[in-house]
């Protein structure tokens, strides 16, 4: 660890937070053991015998060779995880992401004001980077169909893409740990150590981010805030990407698509574009104002996003259920109930921030701390502390739902069953009796993300408890209710 002055060291030790996420096992847990659940779920939920793999279906008669051959495990062994060509693609797309944020257009915003008292400026273009990128992918779908080389590549080289992200949030993780330590008091580049980075444990630190929004300056290409800059991008629009790569294979194997994934694919789009639309918004959240950027982060923008978010769409690229009229409205309303929820109780709590006399505002009623700040205490935010929380929470659903009772298993070409579902090289996909158990699967998303919220809300509470003090207990006496009103 680079020396400190005692003064500086004091200070950091009467400022950091404590730990989160369980310290330093939660640390090491999420960084080198959810890895490996993220390849699980890539291997037992497969194109190859099923989902799951048939022999996990029976332990009792396990054995590694057959399972290996179920899964799809390279010949090459665990080298086979990885490719050059795949290494090389991610970076390249990285890159393109990082020139399109450079050189187009783009409106620049004031960050929240840092310890220091000063305030950082941001590029903010991620709409238009971002459909310059699907505008080129949908030109090469017109001009080559499904068999375009970019969604072939995504289906052919999904473990080798996986691999290389993971090694590059690794990377990037620890390139922002080490340069932290050469942030000086009162330097000229505005950088500061975020506060629940600077505990001294140095796995819990790489975590958990000791920088609170590290820049780099590339050639070329500029300034970079890293931070930022990964929250909607790439992994973001990597969702996207997949998401479209897992249609074309399912109208490769099938000769059709289905309106069950091309549900699924429309409405996290429209979440997703709707992120890059109010990206301003994101500058206020926890992940920018106070959260350092680590491997928690790296991780989540690299590897999470874009490879466990899609699984439905793998899923079905697969096993292609069709909803029908009365499932798809369904599905469709139940989208439209959350994403309203959602973005009209984020954009109150937003138009307050910055306009507290705008029309549609300033009937509201709202409680004033000490801090010479506001709350909101009716319209959406007197219905509970994180009501955009149900409405995010209420959008997972649709996204899992089309996929029924998950499950299905591969037979040999010719078999003959009925219900079955005939691929183009002659294999039969039935559920047979993985039906249901491909849920793990496909409703992890409405699991990981119950639990999601909940934590987040739990730590803004504890954020907002020591910034508000008193004032926040006699806020949450007023609005009673964390995220779903009259139940929790």
């Amino acid at each position: 660890m680079a020396p400190k002055s005692k003064a500086v060291a004091a200070h950091h030790r009467e400022e950091h937070h404590g730990y989160e996420f369980f310290g330093p096992p939660g640390a090491f847990a999420i960084s080198f053991i959810l890895p490996l659940l993220v390849y699980f779920f890539a291997f037992a939920c497969n194109d190859i015998s099923g989902c799951p793999a048939p022999s996990l279906l029976h332990p009792s008669t396990l054995t590694l060779s057959t399972l290996k051959q179920e899964v799809g495990w390279p010949e090459e062994g665990i080298w086979g995880l990885g490719s050059w060509n795949a290494t090389a693609a991610v970076v390249g797309y990285n890159l393109l992401n990082m020139v399109l944020y450079r050189l187009l257009p783009a409106d620049e915003y004031e960050g929240t004001p840092l310890r220091s008292g000063h305030r950082l400026k941001y590029r903010v273009n991620t709409m238009a980077s971002h459909t310059t990128i699907l505008a080129l992918l949908a030109a090469g779908t017109f001009v080559q169909g499904a068999h375009f080389p970019v969604w072939t590549f995504i289906s052919e080289n999904y473990i080798q893409l996986l691999t290389a992200n993971l090694l590059i949030a690794y990377a990037v993780a620890t390139f922002v740990y080490v340069r932290s330590f050469s942030i000086k008091p009162g330097n000229p580049e505005r950088r500061e150590l975020a506060l629940g980075g600077i505990s001294g444990n140095m796995l819990y630190d790489w975590f958990i981010g000791r920088e609170l929004n590290p820049r780099v300056t590339l050639p070329w290409i500029g300034e970079i805030d890293l931070k930022e800059f990964l929250e909607l991008r790439p992994g973001m629009l990597g969702w996207v990407i997949m998401n479209c790569a897992w249609c074309a294979q399912q109208y490769r194997t099938f000769g059709y698509v289905t309106d069950s994934i091309i549900c699924i694919t429309l409405v996290q789009l429209v979440y997703i574009v709707d992120s890059w639309w109010n990206e301003p918004a994101i500058l206020t959240t926890m992940d920018i104002a106070t959260d350092g950027f680590g491997m928690m982060l790296s991780f989540a923008d690299f590897v999470w996003e874009p490879f466990m978010f899609a699984l439905q769409t793998r899923y079905l690229a697969v096993h292609p259920i069709s909803l029908g009229p009365f499932y798809f409205t369904f599905t469709a309303a139940l989208i439209g109930v959350g994403f309203f929820i959602f973005r009209s109780a984020n954009n109150q709590k937003n138009t307050f921030r910055t306009n507290p006399n705008d029309p549609s505002v300033a009937h509201l009623e709202s409680m004033e701390t000490k801090r010479g700040t506001r709350l909101l205490v009716t319209g959406w935010w007197g219905a509970s502390r994180h009501i955009n929380y149900l409405g995010d929470w209420l959008q997972s659903w649709a996204y899992s739902f089309p996929t029924g009772l998950a499950g299905y298993q591969i037979l040999a070409a010719g078999t003959s069953v009925e219900g079955g579902y005939v691929m183009n090289d002659g294999r039969v996909v039935v559920p047979g009796e993985a039906k249901g158990w491909g849920m793990m699967f496909t409703y992890f998303y409405v699991i990981y993300f119950a639990v999601l919220l909940i934590h987040r809300e739990r730590r803004d509470d504890t954020n907002c408890t020591r910034k508000y003090g008193e004032d926040w207990a006699k806020y949450k006496k007023i609005v009673r209710w964390r995220i779903i009103p009259g139940i929790y």
